[in-house]
C-alpha cells in the first residue's frame, strides 16, 4: 500500500508544483523537510532517519537507522537498538553495526500524514508568493497585457495575467475607462507590494510611465534610443504633454512621433481614451521651452523670476483661454513640464480698463487670486468669460452665484 499511497502524494504535488513553475528539485528538497518535521513531532529528533525520494518513479522511503549496542549501553532509544532485539529482526547482525529498517509512511497516522500534506501545501502556496512577487518586481515599468475578471463594487479591477491576480484601483484607471469581465485590458505594472505575506500587483493606466512605454511600442525610434522622451506630463484622458529630443539631426523627432498624417500617435491617443497628446520639441533654453510648452497658445513674452522658478507670461487677449486650458489642463501640464509656476498675463490693448487687483475690497484676496490664476488681471477679462466659464475654469471654487455677482460689479464700472 506504501508505494501507492507514496506515488499519490508525490504525483499530486508535482503537478501543482509544475503548474506554479516550482523546480523540481526545490519540491523535492521541501518535500523532504516537511517529511523531517513529521518524524520530529513523533521521536523529537530526525537524527536517526533518512528520507529517501524518487521523483521519476514515485517513491517516497524513509528508513529508521540505528546503531546495534550492547542492552546495558543503550541510552537512546532512537538512535540505538539493544542486540536482542536487532537479531530478531536480522539473525546476522553484530554489535555496533547499523540496522536500517523502513517505516511505512501510514505508520505515523492519518492525522499526521494529512498535516503533512497540508504543510507541503502551504510551502508551496509561499513559495509561489514569492515567485509573483520576484516576478513582477522585476517588470515594474512594463506593459501587460490581461484580462478583467472582476469589477469591485469600489470601481476597482482585478486582472488575470498567466493566472495571476492583479489590481487596477481606481484612481489608476483613466476616468472614461469602462471595462467589463472578460474584457481585454493593457496597462503598466506600478509596484509590488507584500500585505499580510501576499503579494499585490499594482497597475495603472494613468502613469506617466504607461504613456512612455506606448511610446516606446508604437514609434521604433523611441524604442531604439534614437528619440529620447525627456520629460513627460499628463492629466489622463483630457491632454499629456511629451518632450522629445532626438539623437540624430536627420530625424525630426516630433514628425517622427506623429507618424505621417498623425498614425502613429493616433494608435495612442486611441489607447488613451482620445487623450489630446502634444509633442514637443525639447530645448535647454528654459523661455523658449516654457513657450513650447504652453502649445497650442501663441506666446508673446516670457519672463522668468532671478530664482528660474516662477515665469510672468504675456499672450494675447484671444489666446488666453488657449494657454489656461479646459479647466487650467493647459497651464498645468505646461507647469508641470518646465518644473516652473506660470502665471498667464493677457496684452492690454489701448483702452479703458481697470487692473483686478482694484476689485479686492468687493471679493476678497482669495477669489482675485482665483481670476488671476485662470488669466483674468483685468476687468475686461473678465467679462470676456461667461459665468460657466469662470466655474469651470477654477474647478468649481467660484460657484455660479458668486461669479454672475463679479461679471454684474465689474460691468457695473463699464456702464456710461
Amino acid at each position: 500500500m506504501q508505494p501507492d499511497f507514496s506515488k499519490q502524494i508525490i504525483s499530486s504535488f508535482a503537478e501543482i508544483a509544475k503548474e506554479k513553475g516550482i523546480d523540481r528539485d526545490l519540491l523535492l528538497t521541501i518535500l523532504e523537510d516537511v517529511f523531517r518535521t513529521m518524524i520530529r513531532k513523533i521521536y523529537e529528533t530526525d537524527d536517526a532517519f533518512s528520507v529517501i525520494l524518487n521523483a521519476d518513479r514515485g517513491e517516497i522511503q524513509i528508513l529508521h537507522v540505528q546503531e546495534v549496542v550492547p542492552a546495558e549501553e543503550l541510552a537512546d532509544p532512537v538512535g540505538e537498538i539493544a542486540l536482542k532485539d536487532a537479531q530478531k529482526i536480522d539473525p546476522d547482525i553484530e554489535l555496533y553495526d547499523e540496522l536500517a529498517q523502513e517505516v511505512n509512511i501510514l505508520d505515523f497516522g492519518r492525522r499526521a500524514v494529512n498535516m503533512a500534506r497540508q504543510q507541503l501545501a502551504q510551502r508551496i502556496r509561499e513559495i509561489e508568493k514569492d515567485n509573483i512577487y520576484e516576478d513582477y518586481t522585476d517588470r515594474v515599468g512594463e506593459i501587460i497585457l490581461g484580462d478583467v475578471y472582476q469589477v469591485r463594487h469600489n470601481k476597482d479591477i482585478l486582472v488575470n495575467h498567466n493566472g495571476v491576480e492583479l489590481l487596477l484601483p481606481r484612481n489608476e484607471q483613466i476616468y472614461k475607462d469602462r471595462y467589463r469581465k472578460g474584457d481585454t485590458i493593457r496597462a503598466v505594472v506600478t509596484g509590488v507590494h507584500m500585505k499580510n505575506g501576499n503579494p499585490t500587483v499594482i497597475i495603472s493606466r494613468t502613469s506617466e510611465l504607461f504613456l512612455e512605454r506606448l511610446f516606446e511600442n508604437e514609434i521604433p525610434e523611441v524604442f531604439d534610443g534614437i528619440i529620447d522622451l525627456v520629460k513627460v506630463a499628463r492629466a489622463p484622458g483630457d491632454r499629456s504633454k511629451v518632450a522629445v529630443q532626438s539623437h540624430d539631426e536627420r530625424i525630426d523627432p516630433v514628425g517622427a512621433c506623429v507618424g505621417m498624417k498623425g498614425i502613429r500617435i493616433h494608435a495612442i491617443v486611441r489607447e488613451l481614451q482620445n487623450e489630446n497628446i502634444d509633442v514637443i520639441n525639447y530645448t535647454k533654453d528654459r523661455v523658449e521651452f516654457i513657450k513650447r510648452a504652453l502649445q497650442p497658445a501663441d506666446v508673446m513674452k516670457v519672463e522668468l523670476d532671478e530664482m528660474g522658478e516662477k515665469a510672468s507670461v504675456l499672450v494675447p487677449a484671444d489666446q488666453v483661454s488657449k494657454a489656461i486650458g479646459k479647466g487650467g489642463v493647459n497651464i498645468r501640464l505646461a507647469s508641470k513640464l518646465s518644473e516652473c509656476e506660470i502665471d498667464v498675463y493677457r496684452e492690454v490693448e489701448e483702452e479703458d480698463d481697470i487692473d483686478l487687483a482694484e476689485f479686492t475690497d468687493d471679493f476678497g484676496d482669495q477669489t482675485i487670486q482665483l481670476l488671476f490664476s485662470i488669466g483674468c488681471d483685468t476687468a475686461r477679462a473678465v467679462l470676456e468669460l461667461s459665468a460657466d466659464e469662470i466655474v469651470s475654469r477654477t474647478n468649481d471654487e467660484i460657484d455660479e452665484a458668486l461669479a454672475r455677482k463679479i461679471i454684474e460689479v465689474i460691468a457695473y464700472e463699464f456702464e456710461d
